[in-house]
């Protein structure tokens, strides 16, 4: 009662502020200017804030919308010439514990956390993400809507429909925080030197406030958000009236210095050898809404290893996320529809700049870089990458993408347009058509690509969406990531949704139904059957206190290409014969389940699967049995122990032989001294092992190229120690050792055994400058 009573004789003071109810529908918000200057300490006691707007009203988004907020929340906003500030009070009335822990950036997820979305351009497109927890701790990135946060898209499987939230970018801004009796208090100043908008005067952000409440697991929202509508954004209130905003010089410069000792086990011995380096980048904000940034010999070091995946019985490549800083920075810009730009395919650049920003209603994104030298060649790749996407309507989009990649007189060229279009509030549907062009040592050829989703509805029961993509076989996205052409698929899903009674068990049941059909280009035009594919239908049960539990079946087909197999011989001992492909393996049924557990200091999660499943190296039928674990444990507010476990065993239908077996457990333990420093180590073993290839029919072995189709084992075991000092993003100071060792027995630790095959000590160290 004391909080209330103080609040009320502190508005008594200085007259009525102005008060903005979500659920009252007054979401259009004249923050006050102040000509004030506060300390960011998480105690909201000086005079601004009894003048700063304030925001109440929230209702709950997840897992049910529409339904009042079971825990209060107030927002207070007021701005001032170089800056924008926010003071949040997140009441607990049920007696439930604040959780809140001293975490590093961006690791917040499992703590009670507000979530402040600006959209800075309202263009009900993109939005700047600002999150905190109790403790002031932060979080940061970009909120993007799209293709993946439909109901058909990447999130199909999640039940979230309200688009992709990147994380790696990284804001300079304050934020401090303290849990109180009755809830936590947490203050924030965001620079305009720190972010891009509009250059006009006056204008209106598009703003939306998410708190996530740990005990309970629920997602509520300032503005009303329903699950019936196609955008997330479009639902948003609006901060209006910004006027007089001053950004001032936007320059930062980075130096940065690098040495590695690295050790590596070739002939004649164990060696070391360092490499110090130079190098740094440049980011000049040539407008509020335009930024140009160059970069020179840029530390690419990994502070950690990618987390492993199986790759016994892959037939494509893996896809591995961008984590190099010069990369991160307005990666979002580059966005499109089938992964037409990744940039890991830019290994180690000798020197890149990039333009990103917006211009009136289209947003800008350039790339340039010249690689290090291809040992293949003796050639530096040069890239050229361009995204431009131009808005209209209330929410769509029209775009165009062109890349290239030179090395010597080889080049790959792609050309490509796509649209996005949001029609009759829930529905929307995209188009993409895209050309490459390419020259190398096997000659000259042009590829198209074409994606039609014809049409996404977002339902708050019910969902769907229909999308064919097509590619040649000649297409090629050397810039990209595209590893299967000649081919068709579809994607089609329904989605349904149940809702449970207030305060009852169960909250939200959802099922998906699925057809995922896959045509060879030439069979799709000529009406033949399919290759691939099949139908499955996945459940996902959320329960009351956050528990989480998913089910899922599929019956699946496979037929085989004849070309894939045309250098198989059969080795019968006195002879050889040709292979001979299985016409196709039907019915492939299999069946998944897992849970999850609510967010507490003790989290689990676990996942099983079994069922048929396709050997692709012997055009075989197999049995495969998948398992998943993982904890994560906050035994103290700085203390973070992580486990992962995967399990993977695929035997054969014929004789029950094992054809490959994969054990990949990790485990990261984090110590945060404080909110600057941190001690992570990180160690991860990868067993994996596969037999040598049989034919299916009589078990006989095969020859692959004229050589025996032998088996591959490997065990490897890799640990990464880092101490890292990061005060602000763009100051750092990394002290770190990795290394590398490989056994053949896995599991056995031996001594005498246990081989290193590579190691290193890094230290990196860089400071921004910011003028």
């Amino acid at each position: 009662m004391l909080l209330p009573l103080l609040l009320l004789l502190q508005g008594a003071q200085s007259g009525p502020r102005p008060v903005y109810s979500g659920r009252a529908g007054t979401v259009n918000v004249a923050i006050p200017r102040l000509d004030a200057a506060i300390v960011v300490d998480g105690t909201l006691d000086e005079p601004a804030w009894s003048q700063a707007a304030l925001l109440t009203g929230f209702s709950q988004y997840a897992p049910v919308d529409g339904l009042p907020a079971g825990d209060s929340t107030e927002v207070l906003v007021w701005y001032g010439a170089d800056a924008i500030y926010f003071g949040i009070r997140a009441f607990e009335p049920h007696g439930n514990v604040v959780r809140a822990t001293m975490a590093d950036r961006d690791a917040i997820d499992a703590d009670d956390n507000v979530q402040i979305l600006l959209d800075t351009y309202h263009d009900h497109r993109k939005a700047l993400e600002f999150a905190v927890n109790p403790l002031g701790v932060q979080e940061d990135g970009v909120r993007t809507e799209g293709q993946a946060g439909a109901a058909g898209g990447n999130n199909a499987t999640t039940g979230r429909f309200d688009g992709i939230i990147d994380l790696n970018p990284d804001f300079v801004w304050e934020s401090r925080g303290h849990v109180t009796p009755w809830g936590y208090e947490v203050e924030i100043r965001i620079p305009f030197k720190s972010i891009r908008y509009q250059s006009v005067d006056p204008q209106d952000w598009g703003f939306q406030v998410i708190r996530m409440v740990a005990h309970s697991g629920y997602e509520d929202t300032w503005t009303p958000v329903v699950r019936a509508n196609a955008s997330f954004l479009i639902q948003a209130g609006t901060l209006t009236g910004l006027h007089d905003l001053h950004r001032g010089l936007v320059m930062d410069v980075t130096p940065e210095f690098t040495t590695k000792v690295e050790g590596d086990s070739n002939p004649p011995g164990y060696l070391y050898k360092g490499t110090p380096e130079f190098g740094g980048t440049l980011h000049w904000g040539i407008t509020e809404n335009l930024s140009l940034a160059g970069t020179a010999h840029p530390d690419f070091s990994q502070v950690e290893a990618d987390a492993a995946q199986v790759t016994v019985n892959q037939r494509f490549a893996l896809f591995y996320p961008e984590k190099r800083p010069f990369f991160l920075d307005g990666l979002e810009n580059y966005d499109t529809p089938n992964t037409l730009i990744y940039t890991r395919q830019i290994v180690q650049p000798v020197a890149g700049a990039k333009l990103t920003g917006k211009a009136g209603g289209t947003n800008i994104a350039y790339l340039g870089a010249v690689d290090a030298v291809d040992p293949a060649t003796g050639d530096n790749p040069v890239f050229n990458v361009l995204r431009l996407n131009r808005d209209f309507g209330a929410s769509s989009t029209a775009g165009m993408l062109y890349t290239d990649r030179v090395e010597g007189g080889d080049y790959n060229r792609v050309f490509g347009a796509d649209a996005r279009v949001l029609w009759l509030q829930r529905w929307f549907s995209q188009l993409q058509i895209a050309g490459s062009w390419t020259k190398d040592a096997a000659g000259s050829r042009a590829g198209t690509l074409w994606d039609a989703t014809l049409g996404d509805y977002t339902g708050r029961s019910y969902g769907n969406h229909f999308e064919f993509v097509g590619l040649t076989p000649d297409f090629e996205a050397a810039s990209g990531f595209v590893n299967r052409t000649g081919i068709v698929s579809a994607r089609l899903f329904n989605r349904l949704t149940w809702y449970g009674r207030p305060g009852g068990m169960m909250e939200q049941l959802q099922t998906y139904m699925m057809a995922t059909p896959l045509w060879r280009y030439d069979d799709f035009w000529h009406a033949r059957g399919t290759i691939e594919g099949g139908y499955a239908d996945s459940w996902g049960l959320t329960l009351r206190g956050g528990w989480n539990i998913t089910a899922s079946v599929s019956d699946n087909l496979q037929r085989f290409d004849s070309a894939t197999y045309a250098s198989y011989r059969v080795n019968r001992g006195t002879d050889t014969i040709p292979f001979a492909i299985p016409h196709g393996l039907y019915n492939l049924l299999s069946g998944n389940a897992g849970f999850t557990s609510p967010t507490r200091a003790l989290q689990v999660s676990g996942s099983l699967g079994y069922g048929h499943s396709v050997i692709f190296a012997e055009a075989a039928e197999g049995l495969e049995l998948t398992a998943q674990a993982s904890l994560s444990w906050k035994p103290t507010p700085s203390i973070r122990v992580s486990a992962t476990w995967l399990h993977d065993r695929l035997v054969r239908e014929r004789d029950h032989s094992e054809f490959a077996l994969a054990n990949i457990p990790r485990l990261e333990f984090d110590y945060q001294l404080s909110r600057s420093v941190f001690v992570r180590y990180i160690g991860q073993y990868v067993a994996q092992r596969q037999a040598g290839l049989e034919d299916p029919r009589t078990g006989q072995p095969l020859i692959v190229d004229s050589a025996a189709a032998v088996g591959t084992l490997s065990n490897g075991f890799r640990s990464d120690f880092l101490l890292s000092y990061k005060p602000t993003p763009g100051t750092v100071f990394f002290l770190g050792y990795g290394a590398s060792l490989s056994e053949p027995t896995a599991f056995a630790f031996s001594t005498s055994q246990l081989q290193r095959t590579e190691d290193g000590f890094f230290l990196k160290f860089s400071y921004l400058f910011r003028m």
